[in-house]
């Protein structure tokens, strides 16, 4: 028996089989590494479900939620929770990253996928975007989640993207870490003003950018003011290694 099979058995077989929308898997066949936030350059591997409950225009995986330019039925597959937990056991990389879209909307079904990564020797971290309050199921040890709330200069308005009560409940966590994305230095001034409404922390800043050169460029403008508030501060790993190439 593999050890994808002991912990897909350690479910109750209805577990097993519940279904989640997945907009795709990687890492496992072509290994990579988390690229941003506390666990930047960590070996990684990575289910990306499908469907999003915002809409911001600078989202770069459009492909999990915009069916004006991309077919739902091309882009996202149902896949069960036995077979997502046999594909990560298969790698021996520890860390899986369940992103999105925003995951969160199918938690029902993801706490049997949590409960069969961690008995397969797996850690957990979410990349969420912090209107959806994870359920309690979730809170175990073994699990984290990037809460990445969106500013209105990343394309959404905050009466939809940032939700006080959500926010405050992942903070109460303390499996929470706080990651945003700036552009500009005026976008550092609103993400102090949610830390400070709200109490989040700690509190990582990510340049907004999908090639190396805009990286690079934002890094340069943003680092001083980063370092003066004390916060974290991360690069997009991935975007610097491989580009724009999907899957990595």
């Amino acid at each position: 028996m593999t050890a994808g099979q002991s912990a897909t058995h350690e479910l109750p077989p209805g577990d097993a089989q519940f279904r989640l929308l997945v907009a795709e898997c990687f890492g496992v066949e072509t290994p990579t590494f988390q690229g941003e936030g506390p666990s930047c350059g960590h070996p990684a591997i990575f289910i990306r479900l499908s469907r999003c409950n915002l809409r911001c225009k600078r989202c770069d995986t459009k492909f999990t939620w915009d069916w004006t330019q991309f077919d739902p039925h091309e882009e996202s597959e149902k896949r069960t929770v036995a077979e997502l937990v046999a594909w990560a056991a298969s790698s021996p990389v520890e860390l899986v990253v369940i992103t999105g879209g925003e995951p969160l909307l199918q938690q029902r079904r993801l706490v049997p996928l949590v409960a069969g990564l961690l008995a397969a020797g797996k850690r957990v971290e979410f990349e969420t975007n912090g209107t959806i309050a994870p359920e309690p199921a979730l809170l175990v040890e073994g699990v984290r989640f990037n809460v990445s709330p969106k500013l209105r200069s990343f394309g959404e308005e905050e009466a939809r993207s940032i939700v006080p009560a959500v926010l405050e409940a992942f903070a109460a966590t303390g499996q929470a870490v706080f990651k945003f994305v700036a552009g500009s230095v005026s976008d550092l001034d609103r993400v102090a003003e949610i830390v400070e409404a709200h109490g989040l922390g700690p509190v990582w800043v990510m340049p907004e950018g999908t090639t190396a050169e805009a990286i690079t460029a934002a890094t340069r403008m943003l680092a001083d003011a980063v370092a003066e508030r004390h916060w974290h501060f991360t690069t997009r790993l991935h975007v610097l290694a491989f580009a724009e190439t999907r899957g990595r």
